[in-house]
């Protein structure tokens, strides 16, 4: 597994080539939780999620070698346009595999990239053909069971404790278990008083079953949460997960979309379902919160159209 040392290794070789994400105080949550509520705004990020920390960390330290074979990679959306960002910053050639239910939005986004697509069925027959691409010489970016794809995520948790020497607690979504594992690496190896809590939507709860399971085990998504819809979490998500985590929360994709709500509405930041879950966690574990602790919620993602939006309010609120 990956040690914090990792991580402030790739912090230094990401530095050129992302975004150090701003995180504030937010003074309504904070009061409405008792307690001090921060947002990590990761989705502030290039392409608009966490995604190129870890492409870009993969990719540098196999420039070489990815400049020759080009890169292939699996996504619904946001690893998808990290790594075809990544790419073109560094002259890498990159194949997406995604599946055919993905958002136009996030296609037409990879697509602008310079990334090559190729649509399959679902996310399982998506892994396969890439699995397939490599076979054939393609270098292969997982997009979360990876350590060096760790490495890069987790640089995120070394600017939360640099930005918040105070923190107590950080919640962070799960779809594949990258992010949080490289979170929670960092985070404990340099706060190891730090609480870390850690949440899913229901359908999308590949961790949670883990978990309950002492295992990894495979799902079929079925959450809105698109972006959390990851077949499974890695070994190493999990152990971290049953190392370090304080407890895992599972809210519904109703409780999902009222945070987003609320976060647009009061906080003027418009996330991806697989981010405002983490409010919800929040609101779920507020009597685990004081005046004095300091809560870092990682927003980890924005990439949501009208369109998607207009069929939320939908599909909850009937039109």
């Amino acid at each position: 597994m990956i040690t914090v040392d990792d991580v402030k290794g790739a912090c230094s070789r990401i530095a050129p080539y992302v975004r150090r994400t701003t995180i504030t105080r937010n003074h309504t949550l904070s009061e409405k939780l008792g307690t001090n509520l921060y947002l990590k705004l990761e989705l502030f990020q290039k392409t608009g999620s966490f995604k190129p920390r870890g492409a870009f960390n993969k990719m540098l330290r196999h420039r070489d070698e990815a400049r020759e074979r080009g890169v292939v990679a699996v996504s619904g959306g946001n690893f998808a346009q990290g790594v075809a960002y990544a790419g073109r910053i560094l002259g890498v050639r990159t194949r997406i595999i995604m599946p055919q239910y993905t958002p136009e939005n996030y296609i037409e986004a990879t697509r602008s990239y310079g990334a090559q697509i190729e649509l399959v069925p679902d996310v399982q027959t998506a892994f396969h053909t890439a699995e397939q691409y490599h076979r054939q010489g393609w270098s292969y970016c997982h997009p979360y069971d990876d350590p060096e794809v760790m490495e890069g995520y987790g640089t995120i948790g070394l600017e939360i404790v640099e930005d918040v020497p105070e923190l107590s607690d950080v919640i962070i979504s799960v779809g594949g278990g990258g992010l949080m594992s490289g979170i929670t690496v960092a985070v404990k190896g340099l706060r190891p008083a730090v609480r870390v809590w850690t949440v899913e939507t229901e359908g999308a709860d590949a961790m949670g079953r883990a978990l309950q399971a002492g295992q990894v085990v495979q799902i079929q998504p079925t959450s809105l949460a698109k972006t959390l819809g990851a077949p499974d979490v890695s070994a190493d998500a999990l152990r971290i997960a049953q190392q370090h985590v304080r407890q895992h929360v599972i809210v519904t994709d109703r409780e999902a979309y009222e945070a987003q709500k609320f976060l647009l509405e009061r906080a003027k930041v418009l996330t991806e379902l697989a981010a405002s879950c983490t409010l919800a966690a929040a609101e779920k574990l507020q009597e685990h919160f004081s005046a004095d602790n300091h809560v870092v919620l990682v927003l980890c993602g924005g990439n949501v159209s009208l369109d998607t939006l207009a069929g939320y309010r939908c599909h909850f609120q009937g039109g």
